[in-house]
């Protein structure tokens, strides 16, 4: 058959890095990029970047590492090049903290990242409200700087992207052999999600130059994440809340917690508030299958439903993604010279 050509629909974080990894592992293919938001317009152009994994129940832990270790490993090669300032990308250390001492002192992904220990007496007097701590040095990816540097990794290799609103994944079977879902909270209405459900995050971006360690408090709710230029405070997790209107007292409350954690804070400039639905289930959708109308075939692969964690895993299940799409290639290309016999 002729070169398969692949449709990745959706130009966040997990379509832009699915359909590097397809052109990676199949530079026959034809590849192309289909959104009706590109950066700074999207989803992931709100979240921090923060490679600390968020816990998905109905996902193996086994298989959530692999994703964390294969995404850590990759911006990690990126940190160490002479792209990383493009890319946005940079390590950062900081720490954890919790009022009381959880459960799990040792996290499934503690070995990935780099220099994991508890808290010392002495740094743990800079949190008077806290009694346990996490000390560790992490990834972060600056968005949209990785977003854009996706997007020209994507061009050099050929990769097309255009704008258009997809309405229904069939409307692509004229013209492309295989299509990837990669439409975040978009595709609780383009293929009818009911376990899809959004967690709405709203932060603040803001200008403190000073703040160089992370702190993010153990239950996830109050966190302060430097990056190159700016300083993202958060945040909330309202489920099931698809308003992406900023709250002003909202922004109070996250300013005030942030500041309870660095003081120093409440001389930070320039405060801008975002607002982002992240695209949750009780699992990663991240699987095969084939739609078919009146006898004709369309093989999907869906990969979306990272909830607040698709920064951290998005490289391991893009590679993921790929794997199934060149099974899909080999299926039509296996009826192909079938039908020829």
């Amino acid at each position: 058959m002729a070169a398969p050509k692949v449709a990745v629909v959706g130009a966040g974080v997990i379509g832009l890095s699915t359909a590097l990894c397809i052109a990676e592992t199949c530079p026959s293919c034809s590849v192309t990029v289909l959104s009706d938001q590109f950066s700074p317009n999207t989803t992931s152009d709100v979240a921090a970047g923060m490679l600390i994994p968020h816990t998905y129940p109905g996902t193996p832990i086994h298989v959530q590492k692999q994703w964390f270790k294969e995404t850590f490993t990759y911006l990690f090669a990126i940190s160490n090049s002479a792209e990383a300032s493009e890319a946005g990308i940079h390590l950062v250390s900081g720490w954890q903290v919790f009022k009381n001492t959880p459960k799990e002192e040792l996290p499934f992904w503690s070995d990935i990242v780099l220099g994991f220990r508890p808290m010392s007496e002495a740094e743990l007097q800079k949190f008077p409200q806290h009694r346990f701590g996490q000390a560790f040095t992490t990834l972060k990816c600056d968005c949209p700087p990785y977003l854009l540097w996706l997007e020209k990794r994507l061009k050099a290799t050929g990769v097309q992207m255009h704008t258009r609103k997809v309405a229904d994944l069939w409307e692509l079977h004229s013209e492309y052999d295989v299509v990837v879902n990669c439409t975040g909270i978009g595709a609780h209405q383009l293929v009818g999600d009911e376990k899809l459900f959004p967690i709405r995050g709203q932060v603040l971006k803001v200008h403190a130059p000073w703040v160089k360690n992370f702190i993010r408090d153990g239950d996830g709710l109050t966190y302060i994440y430097p990056g190159i230029h700016r300083v993202t405070l958060g945040g909330t997790r309202e489920k099931e809340s698809w308003s992406l209107s900023p709250d002003p007292g909202t922004t109070e409350d996250i300013f005030d917690r942030c500041c309870s954690l660095e003081p120093s804070l409440r001389g930070a400039q320039d405060i801008k508030v975002k607002v982002g639905l992240r695209p949750s289930r009780w699992c990663v959708r991240l699987q095969r299958e084939v739609l078919s109308q009146g006898g004709v075939k369309l093989p999907v692969v869906h990969n979306y439903g990272h909830g607040s964690g698709g920064f951290s895993v998005h490289r391991g299940t893009a590679k993921e993604a790929a794997r199934l799409v060149g099974e899909c290639i080999a299926a039509l290309q296996g009826s192909s010279s079938r039908a020829k016999l």
